[in-house]
């Protein structure tokens, strides 16, 4: 198996190698010059079962158009038969076309009977689109804003939609505003979460965010929408429910809060993870910087997990995991 490569590898590059999961990162020493500007960047994930060579196929079909690695993460978990990888690397275009690359990884896949082959060039294809979904909270919603306007984010926001109402006036209406981004304010009930209207809203978006959106999406709706869900949701430890939920925590004086970003699913909180953050808190901190420092958590931990959705870094693992490069 692919195990017999690993073992050779490491011999070379003089790493300990065990029966323990497999979780390799080889970087290129020959590293494009900077100047190299008519190089475009290209990023592949690869996940089918376990086989010898995988990585040789991998590594000839970019090197034989003339591409280069740069970073290369492999993981072969333990007695499961199944191979992961992210491949980064550089290549010119006028070599190699998009469309012969779509082909050339797309062989590879059949070869391999691949559960998941993906490719992108972040230069030549279209960001992704996304739209977003909050409530009253702005801190998400507003940090998410500011990562687009600045080109942090690799998306396209197509709308904002919200069961809360925002004045004219408000900072997050008028930065809308300003960019030509459609806001939508659907008001819900316990009966009627405007599902339907939602669903119509994110016609052709590639995923969507739920940025503090304090609504429980049906089954129905997850089914109907298709993509990937990204929620954000605090992490207060131990767990505190209901209403206010920081205020409860605070006065519980806990020490460790954090955040966590995961897939949704049906089961309320409990999708796939993405991202974790944690921060400790102490007798020093007040109620205000208590609430500060667990909204920064969410923030970061959201910003982080989307970009590395973006990136090609999120890959499922079993029924409920993630293998995150």
């Amino acid at each position: 198996m692919a195990m017999a490569m690993a073992r050779r590898v490491s011999k070379v590059l003089g790493l300990p190698i065990t029966n323990n999961n497999r979780n390799i990162c080889f970087k290129s020493l020959d590293l494009p010059s900077p100047s190299c500007s008519s190089l475009a960047h290209g990023i592949h994930v690869f996940h089918c079962p376990d086989a010898v060579g995988i990585v040789a196929k991998l590594s000839d079909c970019i090197a034989s158009r003339g591409g280069n690695i740069l970073t290369a993460d492999i993981f072969v978990p333990e007695n499961k038969q199944v191979f992961y990888s992210r491949s980064d690397f550089v290549f010119d275009p006028v070599k190699w076309s998009r469309v012969q690359m779509e082909e050339d990884f797309l062989k590879l896949s059949q070869a391999f009977s691949a559960m998941k082959s993906v490719v992108r060039v972040p230069s030549l294809d279209p960001k992704y689109k996304i739209a977003v979904l909050a409530s009253k909270q702005d801190h998400c919603l507003v940090d998410l804003l500011h990562g687009w306007q600045d080109g942090r984010l690799p998306v396209d926001i197509t709308c904002v939609i919200s069961n809360h109402h925002r004045g004219s006036n408000t900072h997050v209406i008028r930065f809308l505003e300003r960019h030509g981004i459609p806001y939508h304010y659907l008001s819900t009930t316990s009966e009627n979460k405007r599902e339907g209207e939602i669903l119509e809203l994110i016609q052709n978006t590639d995923f969507l965010v739920l940025a503090r959106y304090m609504q429980v999406l049906s089954g129905n709706f997850i089914t109907s929408y298709g993509n990937d869900i990204i929620n954000i949701h605090h992490g207060l430890l131990p767990s505190f429910k209901g209403g206010h939920p920081s205020k409860q925590a605070f006065e519980a004086g806990v020490k460790l809060i954090g955040a966590t970003s995961h897939f949704v699913t049906e089961e309320l909180d409990a999708g796939p993870i993405i991202e974790q953050m944690v921060e400790r808190v102490s007798h020093r901190d007040n109620l205000q910087s208590f609430v500060q420092k667990s909204e920064n958590l969410e923030k970061q931990c959201l910003y982080k997990a989307i970009r590395s959705y973006c990136e090609l870094r999120v890959l499922p693992y079993e029924d409920m995991r993630t293998v995150v490069f």
